[in-house]
């Protein structure tokens, strides 16, 4: 500050104006890579592997692996899901039905209604920053003896594995009973006239 102001930075103000420095540029760098999917995606497996080998080779810290497993999991069934799950819009319609008041579906039911594109209840570049971040807590978290607690492993990946299957089939089968489809891979986008 100038000699002139009278008002001399206290050691409150100075770590508080590092804190925001700090976090501006982390959010800066969060902004750089926003538009590189890919490259996000593959640090992201290269950070996983990374925690992987750690695991396989430390023989150890199996609670951290199954806690960032069950976390991945969860946070790929909030990708998979619509942000509007249409079987909510179909309990209210019941309700409304039940109480005498006009049936109005929430989807389009013929061909001239709106279009809806998919959204999801997590997007992808949340999915990825949650992702990221819980494996960097995961990886730090095996540095430490504490979380090392010591478990019968191979009961952890079995139930895991039982766990996936069972909350994937019940995932699918809402997919297919609501006809959507939370990937546009294959999908053309066509704008304007079609019979050009």
């Amino acid at each position: 500050m100038s000699e002139g102001s009278g008002m001399e930075s206290t050691p409150l103000q100075n770590a508080s104006n590092q804190w925001a420095k700090l976090l501006r540029t982390y959010q800066q760098t969060l902004d750089r890579w926003t538009p590189h999917v890919l490259q996000r995606w593959l640090a992201l497996a290269g950070l996983l592997v990374v925690f992987f080998l750690r695991i396989v080779l430390a023989q150890g810290w199996y609670i951290v692996c199954y806690a960032l497993a069950i976390y991945l999991l969860n946070l790929l069934l909030a990708f998979l899901q619509p942000k509007f799950d249409p079987s909510l819009e179909d309990d209210l319609l019941a309700d409304e039905i039940e109480e005498g008041g006009d049936v109005v579906s929430p989807l389009p039911s013929q061909r001239d209604d709106e279009f809806r594109p998919f959204v999801r209840r997590l997007p992808e570049w949340q999915f990825w920053l949650s992702s990221t971040r819980a494996t960097l807590v995961a990886l730090f978290c095996t540095f430490s003896e504490i979380f090392d607690v010591p478990v019968y492993w191979p009961i952890l990946v079995v139930y895991f594995f039982v766990l996936f299957a069972l909350t994937m089939r019940r995932q699918i089968q809402h997919m297919i009973k609501y006809k959507y489809v939370p990937f546009d891979i294959g999908r053309k986008a066509r704008y304007g006239n079609a019979a050009r």
